[in-house]
């Protein structure tokens, strides 16, 4: 981009940004000729995509700040006037606000409640910071027509974000989703009002324990057996991280009501936008719970668990036969609720009619063969949380299936029916309740999650990612995928690919004969999968929200004789499998980086 041109857009900034903060830094920049951080932060603006927005703070068209958040909130505001122009007439249109610890999140949430008082729509803000799965919990309860909360969920600390849901609690999805966009885009004037004036005529109203406590009570009704959490609470050591987010308080509180004894991890309980302890806040990767898991140690606790920033994602590590913890995927724990849920569902009588349970279409297929044991549909959707609510609401709907659980892989879990959105808060009591369920028949979390193995199989995942950042990230990530859809694979690992998927085009087709082609009933994205003779699947997908694309691989390898010797086979071919296609993937990401 020229330099005239970059400069042209951030003087265009400086005189619409009101935030001195956020301008002095463009002008800071200007001032001492950095072109190439002045490129990056102006070279495109920030998309206000089908979520909503995510990126990096700063001043800039490129980078999350109150200009673009006050942009998207008046597109916003507009999109629900003319969806509901009857409320609107009669000025009861409502929408709740939340944020999570990280920096400004407070400041942007604010700038939003504003500008939706402005525009004639009562703000329902919370009056310190929340968890997503509360946001979307207090849509549904108080009836709201949307909802926002400003959160970057588990990026670092440098990124901040701003999610919206529509009013059954779910984060957007079509037709809305472009609706709103058209709307952000086309935003001419922005309508605000100061904070004290819109509480003072009506327009914001603060919330807070009045919402906590039904929450509280929600999450604790999701579990199945109260009676043995009373009679043996104390026989479970818990130690739990909030990774400096908004979980804290409520896991404290919800598994605290249930007697369970909970030590939270003192460098780690206060919400902090720092982050100091960790370079990512995500319970996913392995760092992020390497204070979990000494203080676990030390206290020779029976399990671990973690929420991210917003405390929608849920992490857990449970201790072997030496007492050293083992991490938990996403992908097992996914299939360890839902064989316990079902189990106990079957056990209780509280199985409905028609149970159907969803998980995305890079979450292991191994919940499949847990479902077909108990009778339990299947439904398969896209990556997101806003994909599987969509299936729940279909299904409440037309009363086609009766939802039981849904999950995907990067450690999201939807136990319940009141909040349309991963829950790392009631994922927490079900796993303390789970913890001490097999533990009274004998066996930990991890001897189960064997006698899975040797029931159903054993499934190996893995994740690859690589960031393509700056202005030819978006190039480099969009020539992967060209390149993958126009040669294809014939094999991974040495295995031939039977299958492929191109959900972008909506077709599957045998690569061996790629001209006859069958329908997907999925909507499009922008993903590939890859599916081997042996029941491996692997997927290609870039991300939706970061400068990066992801490769999925789902290993499955059954048990010969479903003993401990087959199991101990199984993991080793599963894990050469496993690193053959990794690499492979490696080598196609390494030069698509030079």
């Amino acid at each position: 981009m020229e330099k005239s041109e970059i400069l042209k857009r951030a003087n265009a900034y400086i005189a619409e940004e009101k935030d001195e903060n956020f301008r002095s830094e463009v002008e800071a920049l200007i001032a001492k000729d950095d072109i190439k951080e002045l490129e990056d932060r102006f070279y495109q603006s920030l998309e206000f995509g089908t979520g909503g927005l995510r990126g990096i703070m700063g001043g800039g068209t490129n980078r999350m700040n109150p200009l673009v958040i006050n942009r998207a909130t008046q597109g916003l505001a507009s999109y629900v006037i003319k969806a509901f122009p009857e409320k609107a007439k009669a000025g009861t249109l409502s929408a709740v606000l939340a944020y999570d610890s990280r920096k400004n999140s407070d400041v942007f949430a604010e700038a939003a409640a504003c500008i939706f008082a402005a525009n004639g729509i009562k703000a329902y803000l919370f009056s310190s910071l929340r968890p997503t799965p509360e946001l979307s919990f207090a849509v549904r309860t108080l009836g709201a027509d949307t909802g926002v909360i400003v959160t970057a969920s588990h990026n670092p600390r440098i990124y901040n974000g701003y999610k919206v849901y529509w009013n059954d609690g779910a984060q957007v999805i079509p037709p809305h989703d472009k609706g709103i966009i058209g709307e952000v885009n086309a935003v001419k004037e922005i309508k605000t009002m100061s904070k004290d004036e819109a509480i003072k005529v009506g327009k914001i109203v603060l919330i807070d324990k009045e919402m906590d406590e039904k929450f509280w009570d929600m999450c604790k009704a999701q579990l199945f057996r109260s009676d043995l959490i009373k009679a043996h609470a104390k026989d479970v050591k818990i130690v739990y991280t909030p990774l400096h987010g908004t979980g804290g308080m409520h896991v404290e509180k919800v598994l605290g009501d249930l007697g369970l004894e909970v030590i939270t991890v003192p460098e780690q309980r206060d919400p902090d936008g720092n982050f100091p302890t960790v370079e990512k806040p995500n319970p996913e990767e392995a760092p992020a719970m390497k204070l979990a898991i000494a203080l676990g140690e030390k206290e020779k606790a029976d399990c671990i668990m973690a929420t991210d920033p917003d405390a929608d994602r849920f992490g857990s590590a449970f201790p072997d036969k030496d007492g050293k913890f083992v991490l938990i995927t996403g992908n097992q724990m996914g299939a360890l609720f839902l064989e316990y849920i079902l189990l106990s569902r079957k056990e209780l009588g509280k199985m409905p009619e028609k149970p159907a349970a969803v998980r995305t279409i890079v979450t292991s297929p191994f919940i499949d063969y847990i479902c077909k044991k108990y009778g339990v549909k299947v439904f398969e959707c896209l990556t997101g949380f806003k994909w599987i609510a969509a299936i729940e609401a279909e299904m409440e709907k037309d009363n086609s299936a009766s939802y039981v659980f849904g999950f995907e892989e990067s450690y999201g879990y939807k136990i319940e029916k009141e909040v349309f959105d991963k829950d790392g808060i009631s994922a927490s009591a079900m796993c303390a309740e789970m913890t001490l369920y097999w533990r009274n028949k004998g066996k930990s979390l991890l001897e189960h999650l064997d006698d899975m193995y040797k029931e159903y199989g054993y499934f190996e995942d893995k994740t690859i990612e690589q960031y393509f950042p700056g202005p030819t990230g978006g190039d480099a990530m969009r020539g992967i995928m060209t390149k993958l859809r126009n040669e294809g694979l014939k094999t991974l690992g040495g295995k031939r690919v039977k299958e492929i998927r191109d959900i972008e085009r909506s077709v599957s087709f045998d690569p061996a004969n790629p001209a006859t082609t069958k329908p997907l009933d999925l909507p499009k994205s922008n993903v590939l999968q890859f599916f081997l003779d042996d029941g491996t699947i692997v997927s290609a997908r870039p991300s939706g929200t970061e400068p990066k694309i992801k490769f999925y691989i789902n290993c499955t390898v059954p048990v010969a004789g479903n003993n401990d010797a087959g199991l101990v086979q199984a993991k080793k071919e599963a894990a050469l499998l496993r690193d053959a296609i990794a690499s492979e993937i490696k080598s196609t990401l390494d030069a698509a980086a030079q």
